[in-house]
């Protein structure tokens, strides 16, 4: 399921942790399941178990995941709420960029065609 590009300048726990979020926010991941052990998930994808601790570890610390000990780590209740949120928080950050584009001569209808292509590429 995982993808892991060695040759990515992002760092492979960062992958791990993207990924996993895409998977929560699809729906392949919900509430309450259980993801694979660190050990195994390590052995799968040929990489030292501390970095799939550090993934793990990192997706504790945002609440999308936790861990009790001796028997595996879950996705959160509130996992899907959580980054949802977080989602909506980079939309201001576009602002900015939107701003600029508008100055540079780039029409509302252009921008509009993006974002429904976008659109339809997610809900096809």
């Amino acid at each position: 399921m995982y993808q892991i590009d060695s040759q990515s300048r992002i760092p492979v726990y960062e992958q791990i942790t993207e990924q996993t979020e895409r998977y929560i926010l699809t729906g392949i991941f919900r509430s309450g399941d259980q993801l694979q052990s660190v050990r195994s998930l390590s052995l799968k994808l040929r990489l030292n178990p501390n970095t799939v601790q550090r993934a793990y570890t990192e997706l504790d610390r945002k609440g999308l995941i936790y861990t009790i000990t001796g028997v595996g780590s879950y996705i959160s209740e509130d996992s899907l709420d959580i980054l949802k949120g977080e989602k909506r928080k980079k939309l201001l950050k576009l602002i900015p960029q939107l701003k600029e584009l508008a100055l540079s001569g780039i029409q509302k209808f252009e921008m509009m065609e993006l974002i429904e292509s976008v659109y339809k590429e997610e809900n096809p």
